[in-house]
């Protein structure tokens, strides 16, 4: 695990971080989230491929499966403190939209159909 705190004052490159996280994308592992302060909103698609907003605040915990297309934006305030969780090593590497190629979005389509 390791904290990550998106704010202006303390976030490296801030915004282009903001950017990089707001761009539709998927990873190949689980994206598990716990909102230790502030708060901010993760964006994924549905089974018809439009947005569900979900807002995110202190002691909100998210687990995104892999090859879920989805984006994250903080609020108005500007501020969330997240604590990322992950097994092993932790591979950050995103996939922007489109990346059907990808196995792990084959792996989540065919989860949905089942699902259906």
């Amino acid at each position: 695990m390791d904290i990550i705190t998106i704010c202006k004052d303390t976030l490296p490159n801030y915004e282009e971080k903001i950017k990089m996280f707001y761009e539709e994308h998927l990873h190949l592992d689980d994206e598990i989230r716990y909102i230790l302060d502030g708060s901010g909103y993760f964006d994924v698609r549905d089974k018809e491929d439009k947005w569900i907003r979900i807002f995110m605040e202190k002691g909100d915990m998210i687990t995104l499966p892999a090859g879920i297309y989805h984006r994250f934006t903080v609020d108005e305030k500007n501020y969330a403190k997240a604590m990322r969780l992950f097994v092993g090593e932790p591979v950050w590497t995103a996939y922007n939209r489109p990346a059907d190629h990808v196995e792990a979005r084959g792996q989540y389509v065919k989860f949905l159909a089942q699902t259906a």
